[in-house]
């Protein structure tokens, strides 16, 4: 019965591992804060050994001119596929379309701003 019940709580504790996903906080926290702050107002503690300041995630007006795609096609595929900053890597190997896409969206909060 102990061994059942041991195999049971176990297969339990690996599949909700297995199912957990970050969230787009969790992943903005992890690859993102470094370069464009806890804020998302560009600056992270990278930003005094860059050349190129990073974006600004909190102003709307800026982010308002990037569409979704273009965000996502930044996240994934880093800086230079949007011709920007080559310090922006790409992510693309790490994060998956879904995490990415949620990442857009939860950029899209942070600058209070909507767009397709």
């Amino acid at each position: 019965m102990v061994t059942k019940l041991f195999w049971l709580a176990l297969f339990a504790v690996f599949s909700v591992s297995v199912h957990a996903k970050e969230t787009a906080e969790d992943n903005y926290k992890a690859y993102c804060t470094q370069c464009h702050g806890i804020e998302g107002n560009g600056k992270g503690i990278n930003v005094r050994d860059m050349s190129v300041v990073p974006r600004d995630h909190t102003d709307a007006k800026s982010m308002s001119g990037r569409s979704d795609e273009t965000l996502f096609k930044a996240i994934k595929e880093g800086g230079a596929s949007i011709s920007k900053s080559v310090l922006m890597p790409p992510w693309g190997a790490t994060l998956s379309d879904e995490e990415i896409e949620d990442l857009v969206q939860y950029l899209r909060m942070m600058c209070k701003c909507k767009m397709s």
